[in-house]
């Protein structure tokens, strides 16, 4: 069966982007991209790309940047809503449920305005703890 592991996000500055997810989410770099920088967890690959002039495959106008949105499945939401924010992100709206039985999620926004959702109890049909292949 197929698995997401790669998400593609138009940014205008890749390096400040890169920065953003090494800071936030302890991301690390796993290359170069043609127009960007790739970041991974050891599961997924993001590509943080910026097409400059040329319009954003996908159908989106020149200077588009971004996602509808993703997702990022946490241990503590109060631990990493901090290192949200002191990577510069910002909270939009959510919070987490008291009733465990309740599906949430938290949303904010990376510094380039890419809306983005935290939670703790994951979303059905996610697994939170792969092993990575070796290299």
């Amino acid at each position: 069966m197929a698995k997401l592991r790669h998400i593609a996000i138009s940014v205008p500055d890749p390096e400040a982007a890169a920065a953003f997810f090494e800071k936030a989410f302890g991301m690390w770099r796993a290359g170069d991209a043609q127009r960007g920088v790739y970041v991974t967890d050891g599961v997924i690959n993001v590509a943080l790309l910026n097409f400059k002039d040329e319009p954003v495959p996908g159908g989106f106008p020149k200077g588009y940047a971004g996602i509808i949105h993703f997702g990022m499945w946490v241990d503590d939401l109060d631990a990493d809503g901090a290192k949200i924010a002191a990577a510069g992100g910002t909270y939009l709206t959510g919070r987490k449920e008291t009733n465990p039985n309740v599906y949430y999620e938290v949303k904010y926004k990376t510094p380039d305005n890419i809306v983005f959702d935290i939670t703790e109890t994951g979303w059905k049909g996610a697994a939170k703890n792969v092993v990575p292949a070796a290299d």
